[in-house]
Parts: C-alpha cells; sequence; structure tokens
C-alpha cells in the first residue's frame, strides 16, 4: 500500500509540472514579441528672420543673438534639430538674449523678415560658443 501511495504522488507531481511546462510554453507563443522602434517627428524648422533658439519651444531668436558665422548667404544655417552645418561647427551667441539667461525683450515673430543684415552683425557682442545642437562648447 506504501508504494501504491508514492507512486499516486509521483504521478500527481509530473501532471503538475507537465501542466506548468504547457502553461509556459501557451504564453511564450502567444505573446508577440514587441519591435522596439522610436520616432520623432519635427516637421519644419521655424521661419525667424534672424534664427531661432536651439532649444524648445524653437523660438525666433533677437537680432544679435546670433554671430554671422551662423548665416550662409544670409540663410540661418539651423540650430537644434535642423541644423545643417559641419560636423566641428563652431559659432558665437550673445547669451545675454536668451530667455535662460533672463532676456525679456521683443522677439520677432515667425515668418517676418529679417529688417537688418545678417551676414554681418553691427555691434555684435559674442559671449557664449556653440555647436548648433543645443550645447555650449569651449573657445
Amino acid at each position: 500500500m506504501m508504494a501504491c501511495k508514492r507512486g499516486e504522488k509521483f504521478m500527481l507531481r509530473f501532471k503538475y509540472f507537465a501542466l506548468a511546462i504547457v502553461f509556459a510554453m501557451c504564453c511564450t507563443i502567444a505573446v508577440d514579441k514587441a519591435q522596439a522602434q522610436v520616432s520623432v517627428e519635427i516637421g519644419a524648422p521655424p521661419e525667424c528672420p534672424y534664427g531661432y533658439y536651439d532649444v524648445a519651444p524653437y523660438n525666433c531668436a533677437p537680432y544679435g543673438y546670433y554671430g554671422p558665422e551662423w548665416f550662409a548667404g544670409g540663410i540661418f544655417i539651423g540650430a537644434g534639430p535642423w541644423f545643417h552645418g559641419p560636423a566641428n561647427f563652431r559659432g558665437h551667441v550673445n547669451r545675454r538674449f536668451h530667455p535662460e539667461h533672463g532676456y525679456h525683450g521683443p522677439l520677432p515673430a515667425r515668418g517676418e523678415r529679417p529688417a537688418k543684415p545678417v551676414d554681418r552683425i553691427e555691434h555684435f557682442k559674442g559671449n557664449e560658443m556653440r555647436d548648433g545642437r543645443g550645447h555650449v562648447v569651449k573657445r
């Protein structure tokens, strides 16, 4: 009688083990593997007469924030996600005209046309170097 109980216990454990394996296989088969994919749509760059800040929300920057090296043929080379200058680009900015440094003056509107030349900024006072991708860099 003892052997019979031992055999029954073994069969009962075997059934639970087999059932657990079947359940695990069903869960594995039923679940599709998710593909990790990140897509970011940034849209068109802001149309600003003197360029736009390299940080969100990418507002138009005032005349005198960017130095003349940020313009090629009178066209802003871009900043932030729309930067299309050379990989090793370094350009001067006047951080006094940046909201993160306390500037609260007027900003041009998007779509506004430049009233002053951008290839030679009068009395430009660059006090910071930036790389076009939103980073301050060493001079």
